[in-house]
């Protein structure tokens, strides 16, 4: 956009302004357990939302309103993502635990299709030019789809902890997250690895992508939301306001906005270019999913059962992770140390999560603090001892 340091500050302030005097929202109430999903239709005129209730809610917006259009239910299993396809606005597919995915047609309101996985499915993401679509399991097996002939393609196992899957906006690279922190980028459809990015030191989460084609965002069990330019593959910057695992993160359809949403009770709005927020919605629960209207600043966004939420139960429990102590910033700001089980602790610097250390340990190592004014960094590993370790100034 070639703006300057004070057109994107009147940018903001016109944005903040905006979500001020626009700051309605609307509860409905479509499933009768937790919605793990929620999507909008490329023309911007449904909402799905997927749930563990194994069903899938499709709502119609007309005039600034959500109305219930049709229930799909078919499922055995919880519906645990959701994805449109990005130029048919009919049509929408789903994963399922029950080892399935779907493939729904809202015109005729049934279901066009199913395909049988080997496993329970959590992950899914259909190509941006409507060939294919790839489902993750449990297992950490990416099963491709011909989207067109409803068959299986092609099957990857991967030997480490997948999450969420994606295609860039040209569906000839394909983007996975893992436990490590990394973001595997492979070569679609040949699936050869071209780069491995060291993202966070938390276990990576989620990604998306910009839909100006600029850039990619990934979020964390760090709380951090990293903000990467597409085509040099370098993190542009890092957002920090979360103090809980980013679960989910959406683009605005001008790339202008991301929004960031964990178990804090509230969806962080920031501004991308700047990492400025602009607003945060109040929330009473942990969030689990949110998606940008494709045409408006119009936010949909699900959240855990508010009337059985424990926050102190359910606080940093991905992969049985404290959060609180597995994480500490330097006092400056300027650090990150990470512990996990690896028999490392890894230190990173925060605006661009590029490592600056190693430290060895063994065994195990459970609990890391910075000393408040120093770089000094106290660790205890699974014996009584405790340590600490000095490092020179980056």
């Amino acid at each position: 956009m070639g703006y300057t340091s004070k057109k994107y500050q009147e940018k903001i302030t016109e944005i903040q302004n905006h979500f001020k005097t626009h700051n309605k929202y609307k509860e409905h109430v479509g499933h009768s357990s937790k919605v793990h999903s929620v999507g909008w239709s490329c023309d911007g005129k449904r909402l799905a939302s997927g749930s563990f209730d194994k069903s899938v809610c499709v709502y119609t917006l007309e005039r600034e309103r959500l109305n219930k259009e049709h229930v799909f239910k078919g499922h055995g299993g919880s519906v645990d993502q959701l994805c449109w396809h990005q130029s048919h606005p009919d049509l929408l597919s789903t994963a399922s635990g029950d080892k399935s995915v779907r493939i729904w047609d809202t015109r005729m309101q049934k279901c066009v299709t199913t395909i049988n996985t080997k496993g329970e499915n959590i992950n899914i993401t259909w190509s941006p030019n409507g060939n294919s679509i790839a489902v993750g399991n449990k297992e950490d097996l990416i099963t491709f789809i011909d989207a067109r002939m409803h068959k299986i393609e092609a099957e990857e196992q991967f030997h480490f902890e997948v999450n969420e899957i994606s295609w860039n906006n040209t569906s000839d690279l394909f983007f996975l997250t893992n436990g490590q922190g990394c973001v595997h980028i492979l070569s679609y459809p040949d699936l050869k690895r071209q780069h491995i990015l060291k993202a966070h030191p938390g276990t990576c989460i989620c990604i998306e992508f910009d839909p100006t084609g600029k850039y990619f965002a990934t979020g964390s069990a760090d709380a951090l939301v990293s903000l990467w330019d597409i085509n040099e593959l370098a993190c542009k910057r890092v957002f920090t306001r979360m103090d809980w695992p980013v679960r989910t993160i959406s683009f605005s359809y001008d790339g202008q906005l991301i929004a960031s949403a964990s178990e804090d009770l509230s969806i962080d709005v920031a501004f991308v270019e700047t990492g400025d927020k602009v607003a945060d919605i109040s929330v009473e629960a942990a969030t689990f999913t949110v998606a940008w209207h494709p045409s408006a600043y119009l936010l949909a966004y699900a959240c855990d059962d508010k009337d059985s939420y424990d926050r102190k139960r359910d606080a940093g429990t991905l992969k049985n992770e404290s959060v609180s102590e597995n994480i500490s910033i330097s006092y400056d700001g300027q650090l990150i140390a990470f512990v996990s089980e690896d028999v490392l602790i890894d230190v990173a610097f925060v605006e661009s999560v590029h490592k600056i250390a190693d430290i060895s340990v063994k065994p195990v190592a459970f609990v890391v603090a910075w000393h408040p004014l120093t770089y000094l960094l106290a660790y205890a590993c699974n014996y009584i001892d405790v340590s600490t370790t000095w490092m020179k100034e980056p």
